[in-house]
């Protein structure tokens, strides 16, 4: 059973430990409402990059999100199980695998998506379109995204 977070300040002040509440109820939320479109929130990161990167290098796929070689292939495995991915020898360098997103992967990635827009929207409802806007782009900026 889950326990409330302390409202003290001297507890919640701290950006880490709010950047961690935020995190984890958006995280819970997302989990639980992916599980509707047979995902989980590792499988959804990767789909969507496979759905944002045409024939994706497995090796390079695991350096930009930042996943261990065993896990990536653990999750490219479920991908491919359910066909959703696929992997194929790359044309020019045979000991590199490529990795490619289904027809049907892409059906599941859009349901998904919307899923994952919903709970966010939830998520960040108390706030105002522009704080939404303002929130998106520090924590762009704060994870090195920003352009």
């Amino acid at each position: 059973m889950a326990t409330r977070p302390s409202p003290e300040i001297d507890v919640a002040e701290f950006a880490g430990q709010l950047l961690f509440r935020l995190w984890r109820a958006s995280h819970e939320r997302t989990a639980e409402a992916l599980q509707t479109v047979s995902l989980t929130p590792p499988l959804f990161a990767l789909l969507n990059v496979l759905g944002a990167r045409e024939g994706a290098i497995q090796q390079e796929l695991g350096q930009a999100m930042g996943i261990d070689p065993s896990t990536m292939v653990s999750l490219i495995d479920q991908l491919e199980s359910a066909g959703l991915a696929k992997r194929r020898t790359h044309p020019k360098d045979r000991r590199a695998r490529e990795v490619s997103i289904t027809p049907k992967g892409r059906r599941t990635l859009e349901r998904a998506r919307k899923v994952a827009m919903g709970v966010a929207e939830d998520v960040l409802a108390p706030l105002g379109e522009r704080e939404r806007d303002d929130l998106r782009r520090l924590l762009r900026k704060l994870a090195g995204l920003d352009e």
